[in-house]
């Protein structure tokens, strides 16, 4: 179940997950690729930058989702696995709600065209469901679907890479939003969560989530439904595509 309207992504997480200008004296601009429609949310953010965007998706579509974010970015149709870029072309790869959609090609074609010092930004953004009334309401909801609120959002491939050769170094930050829904709102999301449920059976629920809303909100203050942005720096390592061969000792035999 998600919100009505997507909420902003923070100011200061991408603060965090961007490199700032000043750390690449050396260069004229920093370059940061957008790898993927999803990124359309920080897009808005980092064109007002003092950064080269490139937007970046497997089809034309997604790359027009990013320029209407970013206009002035440089529109690339490509795949992940097969990034059409120079090596060392960005001090900074964006990621967001897609990692898990990644393949370890796609990881290692990232690495190659990051700077040295640059590092894959992955961010998502995802429900807290830790607050109590947020709790209540998934108990009412698991009473008619025991699946309800209970989607996988994609975060546990943040793993990955730790276990890549091409990131030396992973750390991780995460940020608090408040969505402020009303309560129509709120009765809204719940009625196109369950679309075929028959009448009186809605009618009860709709009446549980509506007394759910009365007892929990600060009239006339909304709800803030919770959001939790959780981002990740991997560093790059380019030592894997820079090792040596190292042959056998006693020769290397070849069979025809």
């Amino acid at each position: 179940m998600t919100a009505t309207s997507q909420p902003a992504f923070p100011q200061a997480a991408l603060d965090w997950l961007a490199p700032a200008p000043e750390a690449w004296r050396d260069r004229p601009q920093p370059r940061a690729l957008l790898l993927g429609r999803s990124v359309a949310p920080l897009a808005a953010l980092l064109a007002r930058r003092d950064t080269d965007l490139v937007a970046c998706d497997t089809s034309r579509a997604g790359v027009r989702t990013l320029l209407n974010r970013a206009p002035a970015a440089l529109p690339t149709v490509a795949r992940p696995e097969g990034l059409p870029f120079a090596p060392m072309s960005f001090a900074v790869v964006h990621v967001h709600q897609s990692l898990h959609t990644l393949s370890a090609e796609a990881l290692a074609s990232i690495a190659r065209v990051l700077a040295p010092g640059g590092h894959l930004a992955v961010s998502y953004t995802v429900r807290d469901d830790s607050v109590p009334w947020v709790r209540r309401l998934t108990a009412i909801l698991r009473d008619v679907d025991p699946q309800a609120m209970s989607g996988a959002y994609g975060t546990e491939s943040v793993d990955r890479l730790t276990t890549s050769p091409y990131y030396a170094e992973v750390s991780e930050r995460s940020h608090r939003l408040w969505v402020p829904i009303s309560r129509v709102d709120l009765l809204g999301m719940v009625a196109r969560r369950f679309p075929d449920l028959d009448q009186d059976r809605l009618g009860r629920l709709m009446a549980q989530v509506g007394e759910l809303y009365e007892t929990s909100a600060r009239v006339p203050e909304p709800l803030l439904l919770p959001y939790r942005v959780s981002c990740w720096r991997a560093a790059v390592d380019h030592s894997e595509f820079t090792s040596q061969l190292a042959l056998p000792e006693d020769g290397v035999r070849i069979r025809l």
